[in-house]
């Protein structure tokens, strides 16, 4: 019973990035995986070995998920990729019809749900789609997004600063014609 407790507590993932699908935030979340381990007493639970979480049309890949709850009832949740891989998720935005956020690290992904932060490491990629089409897209090694504030920030190293030398981000942001003629 404790399990459920917790997976129904998890946070949507950056909740507020691009306007996730507020109807998600209403549906049960399913976790798969090969192992799961749950430690009562310290609130830590570990899914390993092609782990897909699902809720509504919220869906993540990765290869381990550990989520931890702290005493006053957030969730912290770290998704970690395969090796050689991505860990992925892709989420239906409020909007339209065929709106979609896809974001990828080839690292680990790790959202406070406390502070409603999400960070991508490693080789990090969101992208905003219309259907199969991409709108606006950002890429670095670092991506932190805080969906109270929808500030993103994007930096050249894993450590979350940029150097110089260490490589170049990387943003495409499209035109929005349509909304300034209305």
């Amino acid at each position: 019973m404790k399990i459920k407790t917790i997976l129904a507590l998890l946070p949507l993932f950056i909740a507020g990035a691009g306007h996730a699908e507020k109807a998600d935030r209403e549906k049960a979340t399913n976790v798969e995986a090969n192992q799961m381990a749950y430690d009562e007493i310290k609130q830590v639970n570990t899914f390993t070995g092609n782990v897909v979480l699902t809720r509504g049309t919220l869906v993540m890949h990765a290869e381990k998920m550990v989520v931890v709850q702290d005493a006053a009832g957030y969730q912290f949740a770290t998704l970690t990729a395969p090796r050689g891989g991505m860990t992925t998720f892709r989420q239906k935005r409020d909007g339209g019809p065929d709106l979609w956020m896809e974001a990828q690290a080839g690292d680990r992904i790790e959202y406070d749900g406390k502070n409603e932060v999400a960070k991508l490491y490693s080789r990090a990629r969101i992208r905003l789609l219309e259907g199969k089409k991409v709108t606006d897209e950002v890429e670095g090694d670092f991506i932190s997004y805080d969906s109270k504030t929808e500030y993103y920030t994007v930096n050249n190293t894993t450590s979350g600063e940029s150097k110089p030398g260490a490589g170049r981000i990387r943003a495409t942001i499209q035109p929005r014609l349509e909304s300034r003629a209305k």
